[in-house]
C-alpha cells in the first residue's frame, strides 16, 4: 500500500485477520461480507476496500450478481439497486487505477 495510509492499512489488516481466523473458506467468507455490505447499505468505498480480497479469494462478477439477487427479497430492491451502483463505481475505480498504472509502464 501507499505510504501514510494508516486507516486503509488498518482496514486491510482487519480484513486479512477476519479471513484467516474465520471458519469459512476465503471465497465464501468474502461472499458473506458482500451480502453484509449490501444489507447495511455500505458506501462505494466499502466495496472498493473489499474487491481485491474478494477477487483474490475467487469471487467473480457472476458471484456478485448472484449475491445481489439472493439478498434482494430480504433487503429490498432499492438497497440492491444502490449496492449495484456502488459496486459498479468501485469496479470503475479499480479499472481506472489499473489503466493508469499500465500507462506509466
Amino acid at each position: 500500500m501507499a505510504e501514510n495510509t494508516p486507516v486503509l492499512d488498518t482496514l486491510a489488516a482487519i480484513t486479512a485477520v477476519s479471513v484467516e481466523e474465520g471458519t469459512l473458506e476465503a471465497r465464501e467468507h468474502m461472499i458473506a461480507r458482500l451480502a453484509a455490505l449490501i444489507a447495511v447499505g455500505a458506501p462505494g468505498a466499502s466495496y472498493l476496500l473489499n474487491l481485491g480480497t474478494a477477487s483474490d479469494a475467487g469471487v467473480t462478477l457472476e458471484d456478485v450478481q448472484g449475491v445481489l439477487i439472493a439478498v434482494a427479497p430480504v433487503v429490498g430492491t432499492a438497497r440492491v439497486v444502490s449496492a449495484a451502483g456502488s459496486i459498479a463505481d468501485a469496479f470503475d475505480i479499480v479499472i481506472d487505477v489499473v489503466e493508469a498504472e499500465y500507462d506509466e509502464v
